[in-house]
């Protein structure tokens, strides 16, 4: 397990713009399903499906894997950030081009898929600039940083064929549906799933009492994702209709969470937290999500992965490294001498496990919603993600506010 080297942590604003954000497109996410109803969860291609998958996978998923990465390169991965300055104009391009694809893709308006087909592909650019050369610099944790490198890759091609696509619509081109397919699944196994496999591989053992996956076999299963995915991309867009890309996704996704349900299973009940029950419900969506992809539903494999398992598995990272941004600031703050907070005190597992729960409840709605169409129940899916989002924002501003109230206290006091 690496040494985390707190005293690499980036200025906190830098990882918080991203993590706070991820909450607020939760909920705009849930507004999608009141302003549509039903007719997100009746077709793949409807404009109102393709908003609200955007708004899950840029704005929900994207923000948490920007604002977890640029916390974690240097304090466990010692990698250097490149450009900190630059930022907050990452933050602007990243999430000013994924409103514009939302409200582009909802309402057909070309000129918004235009920018937005720029601005995104610049922003995973510019993360991968910050990013991968203190990633290929640094030394040690060789199978975290081939990982982490393997996933920013997939995450560059993802956003440059998104682009490529968001242009062609932009344009009155219709898209090529293979295409799609490629796009999608570099997006959610190259860029989702193996940045969660390198990062879980530190944070499972260090914040749920896990042991690791062999480093032998976890090798073997990235090496195998990453020289896999490429080649089925290039059949799948060679022939189409073919099953080889859909029965990678699946078993790739399917691998990453039966290993995380099986280094879970001898912890003791003792140590079952919130974050390590909500790892376990999310991965056991994402095992979900694959049979139902294996077996042509693809809409409820992207309800299953995009919206109940991969959120509720970055949502607990987010629960994690808010609060310990937060302690990392008291640290740097408060004078020597004054005992400070833990991070548990924070963010105390009681209140994650209400944000759980909010999660838990909304769940189920939304899968209902997709197996039973009806406009009342897709709109009562809506408002459950509106709610179990504002608890998740409530409990990460909560850590953060308690942080502030303390340190005034010990300054008023001195």
């Amino acid at each position: 397990m690496p040494k985390l080297r707190l005293d690499e942590a980036p200025a906190a604003v830098l990882p918080l713009r991203f993590l706070l954000g991820m909450p607020c497109w939760g909920v705009a996410g849930g507004v999608l399903l009141l302003i549509d109803g039903a007719a997100p969860l009746h077709a793949r291609w409807h404009p109102a499906t393709l908003a609200l998958v955007h708004a899950w996978t840029l704005g929900v998923l994207g923000n948490a894997m920007f604002g977890s990465l640029l916390q974690f390169l240097p304090v466990a991965a010692d990698a250097e950030l490149r450009w900190r300055r630059g930022a907050p104009w990452l933050h602007a391009v990243f999430n000013l081009g994924a409103l514009l694809l939302v409200i582009g893709l909802h309402g057909n308006v070309h000129l918004l898929l235009l920018v937005a087909g720029t601005l995104l592909p610049l922003a995973f650019l510019w993360l991968a600039a910050m990013t991968l050369p203190g990633l290929c610099a640094a030394a040690g944790e060789r199978l975290l940083r081939a990982g982490m490198a393997a996933a920013l890759a997939c995450g560059v091609a993802t956003a440059l064929v998104g682009g490529a696509l968001a242009l062609l619509l932009a344009g009155g081109t219709a898209w090529p549906l293979a295409a799609v397919d490629v796009h999608a699944a570099f997006g959610v196994l190259g860029w989702m799933v193996l940045l969660l496999a390198a990062v879980g591989r530190v944070t499972m053992p260090m914040f749920q009492a896990t042991g690791s996956v062999p480093v032998r076999a976890q090798a073997t299963w990235l090496g195998g994702v990453v020289l896999a995915l490429p080649f089925a991309g290039a059949w799948h867009l060679a022939h189409r209709n073919d099953v080889l890309l859909p029965v990678l996704v699946a078993f790739g996704g399917a691998g990453f969470a039966l290993a995380v349900l099986a280094l879970q299973w001898p912890v003791p009940k003792g140590r079952r937290h919130a974050l390590f029950l909500q790892w376990r419900v999310g991965a056991s969506a994402l095992l979900l999500a694959a049979p139902a992809l294996l077996a042509g539903q693809g809409m409820l494999a992207g309800v299953l992965a995009l919206a109940v398992g991969l959120p509720l598995l970055v949502g607990a990272m987010a629960m994690e490294i808010v609060p310990f941004v937060a302690w990392i600031g008291l640290r740097h703050r408060i004078q020597r001498g004054v005992r400070i907070p833990g991070v548990q005190r924070l963010l105390p597992d009681a209140r994650k496990r209400r944000v759980l729960l909010a999660q838990a409840l909304a769940a189920p709605l939304l899968v209902l919603a997709l197996l039973w169409p009806q406009a009342w129940l897709a709109r009562l899916a809506g408002a459950a993600q509106c709610v179990a989002w504002t608890v998740h924002g409530h409990a990460l501003l909560g850590a953060l506010h308690g942080a502030r109230s303390f340190a005034r206290s010990v300054e008023k006091a001195a």
